[in-house]
């Protein structure tokens, strides 16, 4: 769904390449994880990937055809507007059943008459989220997206998108090592500065919400997934 071929950026005052020759593929939809310690790069291949970064060179391919969009953690939201007012003005025509169906299972409902300026961080943040899902996209990168949000809350969000959006690929961006090793299939892992290659890929659980966890199963995906950052 997406292809990543020979990418090398540099940022302008760097004296080397924070990529060079970078290759990635995510060949099915669901959600997939782009994993690393600060400074890697995740953040930078996310704006590359939904084109709010020029200058790389290679070549970028989603082959979804449909958009691919960005959200990320701290996004700005109108502070004086109420939440079901803004979700009302961004929602495209004939989703107004799923902009429902989203506020119920992201716990937002007794938000919806309160203004931005009034929410902590996490609900700004599931808000947000939803503003993204309501829209057309065939790949929706969430840059610490559920940043601010309790662990169970996360959970059942990303039960709940994998289950409306089966056809749709997710790249998630989060420094949680369980999490990633439990939701996610395919997880990008992003190696440490100038280290090469540039990026590994493990295979996580990906978990849904009527399956048994298998807990020694997960142990492994977060051995692989520590030992290949």
């Amino acid at each position: 769904m997406i292809t990543c071929h020979d990418i090398t950026f540099r940022y302008p005052a760097a004296e080397t390449p924070l990529f060079d020759g970078l290759a990635l593929t995510i060949d099915k939809p669901g959600f997939h994880a782009l994993f690393g310690p600060s400074g890697v790069g995740k953040t930078t291949l996310a704006r590359i990937i939904s084109g709010d970064i020029d200058g790389f060179t290679g070549n970028i391919k989603n082959n979804t055809n449909k958009p691919c969009l960005y959200t990320y953690n701290r996004e700005r939201l109108p502070g004086w507007s109420s939440v079901g007012r803004h979700l009302i003005k961004t929602t495209p025509p004939g989703r107004q059943a799923l902009r429902e169906e989203l506020i119920d299972h992201f716990g937002l409902t007794d938000l919806v008459g309160m203004r931005f300026a009034q929410l902590s961080m996490g609900q700004c943040n599931r808000v947000n989220l939803v503003r993204y899902l309501l829209q057309t996209f065939g790949i929706l990168i969430m840059d610490e997206s559920l940043a601010n949000v309790d662990e169970p809350t996360r959970q059942t969000i990303i039960y709940k998108i994998k289950e409306i959006f089966p056809d749709a690929a997710f790249l998630y961006i989060s420094h949680n090592v369980v999490e990633v090793a439990r939701l996610c299939d395919k997880i990008v892992v992003f190696r440490g500065a100038h280290r090469t290659p540039q990026i590994a890929m493990v295979k996580g659980q990906n978990h849904h919400a009527d399956q048994p966890v298998d807990k020694m199963a997960m142990e492994r995906v977060m051995l692989e997934i520590m030992n290949a950052a």
